[in-house]
């Protein structure tokens, strides 16, 4: 079933008596399980028919006595198992899965992988619970998803909004959705929400940030990244080397792909590299900025850098240090 699907049925307080929530992305998985924890129950039912336990905790006879108990002034019983991956003893409910009660709600939550879908277990899932996999978006679909969730709470937002929460937020729908939420406490529905808003309530700074810095090492303005540089040396605990790194790597690995398929149209770079069409024109110009020789020779000093950050083959470098000498290596 889809997310909406589940949703839908949920409010038509139209239930199964087994959910399974499985996948990359918890975002859908949290937003289902607080549905059906907030609203199937109200206060005074839940502090007789409502358990909430998480994986690591749970054992399969717990689960199972508290699904088999009757509700006590109630239609149902609510069970939910969050981080549902960490229980040892999880395909031992096969047998409660086999004859579930009609009574019970027992909900699954599987976060961060999927489950194999070889196994019985998996298999008499599909024949008797609701399942849900909650994919992860691609980079290039999460600015159409912001735009979707900026509609939901009521809002507008102007050209770029979406663009830019995705690549500074990236593919996290949480932190996007939490955000924005914080956002919407402070301006009014009666404007659009601007970039500027985004700047003041998000804090996104354009001037010290790894994607600006991304950007102005992609137009080999060398100048601005020794100042963003010297601004995260100063700041290693807001900005470790070691996530500059991984930013760094993941921009230049998207302007390589740019560069090796330039006869390829946006639509087709799009789909290669996971960017949104609204930011391909700033890997365009990386890409011209640097020869195939270039972009070599910066991933193996990336490489190194990085393996410096972590301490690997020698005692830990200096973070400034690090940062100086990709800088180095940026302009030759």
């Amino acid at each position: 079933m889809t997310f909406d699907q589940i949703v839908k049925d949920i409010h038509g307080t139209r239930y199964t008596p087994v959910y399974f929530l499985h996948g990359d992305e918890p975002y859908y998985i949290d937003k289902i399980s607080d549905l059906i924890e907030n609203t199937v129950l109200n206060e005074g039912e839940k502090s007789f028919n409502q358990v909430v336990m998480y994986g690591k905790d749970a054992d399969f006879k717990i689960v199972v006595d508290e699904a088999r108990q009757f509700p006590m002034m109630s239609s149902y019983r609510v069970i939910i198992i969050k981080e549902a991956q960490d229980m040892k003893t999880l395909t031992e409910l096969t047998t409660y899965l086999e004859k579930p009660s009609s009574t019970s709600i027992l909900v699954l939550c599987y976060k961060y992988k999927k489950l194999d879908k070889r196994t019985k277990f998996a298999k008499l899932l599909d024949d008797k619970a609701t399942v849900f996999e909650a994919k992860k978006l691609y980079d290039n679909q999460v600015a159409a998803w912001v735009k979707d969730y900026i509609k939901t709470i009521g809002y507008s937002a102007d050209p770029g909004v979406p663009e830019i929460l995705g690549e500074y937020l990236g593919a996290d729908l949480t932190k996007i959705s939490n955000e924005l939420d914080k956002l919407s406490l402070n301006i009014s529905k009666l404007k659009p929400i601007s970039i500027a808003d985004i700047k003041e309530q998000i804090g996104i700074s354009k001037d010290f940030d790894v994607f600006e810095l991304n950007k102005v090492i992609g137009e080999r303005n060398f100048t601005k990244a020794a100042m963003i540089l010297r601004y995260f040396a100063s700041n290693p605990s807001a900005n470790p080397a070691i996530v500059t790194i991984s930013s760094l790597f993941g921009y230049f690995n998207k302007v390589y792909i740019v560069k090796y398929n330039a006869s390829a149209n946006d639509q087709e770079l799009a789909k290669l590299t996971g960017v949104n069409p609204f930011f391909l024109k700033e890997y365009k110009l990386a890409a011209k900025n640097y020869s195939f020789q270039q972009l070599y020779k910066f991933f193996q000093v990336l490489k190194i850098s990085d393996q410096q950050a972590k301490g690997v083959g020698s005692r830990r470098s200096d973070d400034g240090a690090i940062l100086k000498n990709i800088l180095i290596a940026c302009m030759s």
